[in-house]
């Protein structure tokens, strides 16, 4: 089995400008994955007090990448406005984050340009895939929102042709979002609700400027480990990790 490191590089595109009374939060950003291999680490052969002061390190990092923590039964893989990839990995936020926040939590999204895979084929997944999969350290923060902020976020949603969710369903028409129905029940404008979202969503990224000024219970959850425990509790039971579409958001006719 190739043992590699996986290394992501960010560059952020807004510029912060500093002040002593006002603080900046990135909107976007740009990123690039380098993969570097046996042969890449190879080039560096000539130092070898480097390599010997890594290698206790390399060796414990590759063993722990490549243990399995699930088995996929079937293809999973990442689309719009749904696809299983995204329904398990939001099905495992959701379920995740009821447990650690302890509360009841109605429904969970994830931007879709966070999921970092196309697709992941039946078979073994290993630690490693889950970090090449989500390799932002992005926390899971939940947030109590008025109906009139769920409705600007799902149209905002929508007009994105829609991203994993859990929890609840809609209908993309005219790139906002009809026929809602959050944890069993039909949308409700006068209603509160409980979210859970990456911090990167909750803080304004892709545009979500409709969560400014709310306040977000965090505990330094990661996003990345609610996926590795959920599956991980899965695989445990001797369940294989499977999904299909169950039209949680679809185009309306």
């Amino acid at each position: 089995m190739r043992k590699l490191f996986l290394f992501s590089h960010f560059v952020a595109i807004s510029v912060l400008i500093l002040s002593c009374h006002s603080s900046y939060q990135a909107k976007s950003v740009q990123y690039k994955d380098y993969r570097i291999t046996q042969a890449d680490a190879a080039k560096t052969s000539g130092n070898a007090d480097i390599n010997a002061l890594l290698k206790p390190y390399a060796d414990s990092v590759n063993k722990s990448m490549n243990d399995e923590i699930a088995v996929a039964a079937t293809m999973l893989e990442k689309k719009q406005p749904e696809g299983p990839l995204g329904d398990v990995l939001a099905d495992a936020m959701l379920a995740m984050s009821k447990e650690k926040f302890n509360t009841q939590i109605d429904a969970a999204f994830m931007n879709y340009g966070g999921i970092r895979l196309s697709s992941i084929p039946p078979g073994s997944i290993t630690r490693g895939k889950i970090f090449e999969l989500s390799p932002f350290d992005n926390n899971i923060v939940v947030l109590k929102l008025s109906g009139k902020i769920v409705s600007q976020f799902l149209n905002h949603v929508a007009s994105r042709n829609g991203w994993p969710c859990a929890g609840l369903s809609f209908q993309i028409k005219n790139k906002t979002a009809v026929n809602i129905v959050i944890a069993g029940k039909p949308f409700d404008e006068q209603k509160e609700y409980v979210f859970a979202l990456p911090d990167y969503v909750a803080n304004g990224g892709d545009d979500c400027t409709m969560f400014a000024d709310i306040p977000q219970q965090n505990i330094g959850y990661l996003l990345r480990d609610s996926i590795l425990q959920y599956f991980f509790k899965l695989h445990k039971e001797g369940k294989q990790i499977t999904a299909s579409n169950e039209n949680r958001i679809t185009n309306a006719e």
